[in-house]
């Protein structure tokens, strides 16, 4: 018999999938839930599980091409006389069939497939750990541990959720663990700025950018298109913007105190915000068809912008409870994962309010679009001094921030955004210390 391996969802907004290897060659034997690729999804990398045990018999979509979810991308045969076969079989069929054209495969399985990530297909993404026995290593592991000749099952690994990855392997072996490759650029822990209240740009990338022809046409990448689609979607709602000025004094001088604890101002920030949201609901809460749906938790998502192109939105869950030692350490673990492409899709799609600041490159202020499914989005401009007006009437220097949010016109209106701006700003400038209990 010949079963058929499908592009999975890995997400609910998922329409594509770009494979970014293959980890068994033609002819190799597969087992029932052994990786078999890597695809990239719309915001990270994510192991592929075969449904079935079978020799790869032929391959229709290579490493590096994208398919629709649901199309066939190869062809397990479950004996090796039925390789040959398979092989016709794939090269008369066209390369990304659909899942529908299929005729060979069970419906129930083809559901499965194109489902969201609880699928067998994503299991491993979703909760890589050890599971029915079966050791969860990445790809770079599995290879390098045949390559030294290391046992996995005697490793415990470093990585999310205990997998295995593949400094766990060299350390093993009694090699210094090569660092993994930094793949964004620009997503960095924001660290002791020259100007307190405004996180220093992260350096320029090692590596110089591709040069680009004039005149070419450069394909978007996974990422980029589902920016894309976001941005799309988000024109059909109606949205306004609110501005305020917010003097950071008083938090500057919090962050000084309790940076060298590992607090990040990235943390500062929404934690002032979540607290707030506290006392504003409505500013969390997003339009469903029929009515306003209130979640159940303040998750602040943090957008930040990837190297490679697109953007990234990693998700503070829960930011009203945490303190503000184990926000700053989750953000760190957050970015560490991001920069690894190893996000779980419930780290960067549960967001219901987001934070956009871009003070860390001196702009002034801006607006920001509204992300699909939320009611609100708060763009954060650079802290400097200015000249102002003393009760007193003597003129002084405070450093000033410019904030900007933007909202959902449909459930939100200019005096609810208004009344948030101005309980957030006596939060930020009379009251930082309690950001810390």
């Amino acid at each position: 018999m010949i079963n058929e391996v499908f592009m999975p969802a890995l997400s609910s907004t998922m329409t594509e999938g770009k494979i970014v290897s293959w980890q068994k060659s033609t002819g190799d034997w597969v087992e029932k839930g052994e990786t078999v690729l890597v695809v990239e999804s719309d915001k990270a990398d994510m192991d592929v599980e075969s449904f079935s045990s079978g020799y790869l018999a032929t391959i229709l979509v290579e490493a590096g091409d994208a398919a629709p979810v649901g199309s066939t991308i190869a062809l397990l045969a479950e004996t090796e006389a039925e390789i040959e076969q398979a092989k016709q079989q794939g090269g008369s069929a066209p390369k990304q069939e659909t899942a529908a054209a299929t005729t060979s495969v069970s419906t129930s399985e083809a559901t499965a497939v194109a489902s969201s990530s609880s699928s067998a297909a994503t299991a491993v993404a979703e909760n890589p750990s050890r599971r029915n026995g079966r050791i969860i290593a990445s790809p770079r592991a599995r290879k390098l541990a045949k390559e030294l000749k290391v046992d996995l099952s005697t490793l415990k690994g470093s990585g999310p959720y205990g997998r295995i990855v593949a400094e766990d392997v060299e350390t093993a072996a009694g090699r210094t663990p090569t660092p993994s490759a930094a793949v964004p650029a620009n997503i960095a822990t924001p660290t002791a700025p020259t100007q307190p209240s405004i996180p220093t740009p992260p350096p320029p990338p090692s590596a110089p950018p591709t040069p680009v022809t004039p005149g070419q046409v450069v394909p978007m990448n996974t990422l980029q298109n589902a920016v894309v689609r976001n941005m799309i979607a988000s024109l059909s709602v109606p949205t306004f913007h609110v501005g305020y000025t917010i003097t950071t004094d008083n938090l500057d001088g919090l962050y000084k105190q309790i940076k060298s604890k590992g607090v990040t101002m990235t943390a500062l920030l929404a934690k002032a915000v979540a607290m707030t949201l506290q006392q504003h609901p409505l500013l969390n809460a997003a339009y469903v068809e029929g009515g306003i749906q209130h979640p159940s938790g303040i998750n602040v998502a943090v957008a930040v912008a990837m190297a490679d192109g697109g953007l990234i939105t990693p998700v503070l869950r829960s930011a009203d409870k945490m303190d503000i030692y184990s926000l700053s350490r989750t953000w760190k673990g957050l970015v560490d994962k991001a920069r690894a492409k190893q996000l779980q899709p419930e780290e960067y799609n549960t967001g219901t309010f987001t934070l956009s600041n871009l003070g860390m490159f001196g702009v002034n202020t801006f607006d920001a679009i509204l992300p699909p499914g939320q009611g609100s989005i708060l763009a954060i401009g650079a802290s400097q001094p200015q000249v102002v007006a003393t009760p007193e009437g003597m003129l002084g220097v405070k450093r000033q921030m410019q904030v900007n949010i933007t909202c959902d016109h449909r459930i939100i209106y200019g005096a609810d955004a208004a009344a948030f701006l101005q309980d957030l700003a006596k939060l930020i400038e009379t009251n930082p210390q309690s950001l810390t209990m």
